[in-house]
């Protein structure tokens, strides 16, 4: 992973790239624990379709979020197996399951957008801003807001 561009006055942000669904992501680099390929991940009954399941990483129970059913998005096609990136919030470790990953990209603050009003409402909900890059638009991924997770007794109500 390299920095793809160094930025010499004002501030600025690293970022860990995924692709999900054909989207390009950013990941605050300061929220990714690891990256790593999830196996034997254990479903768990009557968890939402967002849950993939559990599975011990290195001694550490983590909950592994399927990041296609998160943003509302179909199986994948392909039968590549899945790549995880290791978060944590508030203590607990998550893994979110992506179709890709990407590389280190350092990116200037005062380059971060609002979400735009024509992105997609699935992603805009999970996104804390973009960065237009040559040919593409990164979306910014709030860990925050992915990771809150209504229980089903809640949604029920």
């Amino acid at each position: 992973m390299s920095s793809k561009v160094e930025v010499s006055d004002g501030k600025a942000a690293e970022y860990v790239t995924v692709v999900i669904g054909g989207q390009l992501f950013g990941l605050p680099i300061s929220r990714v624990q690891d990256v790593f390929m999830p196996e034997r991940v254990t479903r768990v009954p009557l968890s939402s379709a967002e849950i993939a399941g559990v599975l011990n990483l290195r001694g550490r129970i983590v909950t592994v979020i399927d990041m296609r059913a998160r943003l509302g998005l179909s199986k994948a096609d392909d039968v590549k197996p899945p790549m995880a990136v290791g978060v944590d919030l508030r203590g607990e470790s998550y893994g979110l399951l992506i179709d890709h990953i990407g590389e280190v990209l350092r990116l200037p603050d005062d380059g971060r957008e609002e979400n735009p009003v024509n992105l997609d409402p699935r992603m805009a909900k999970f996104a804390g801003g973009v960065h237009r890059l040559e040919g593409q638009l990164m979306v910014i991924l709030d860990v925050e807001r992915v990771l809150e997770l209504a229980p089903k007794a809640a949604l029920a109500a």
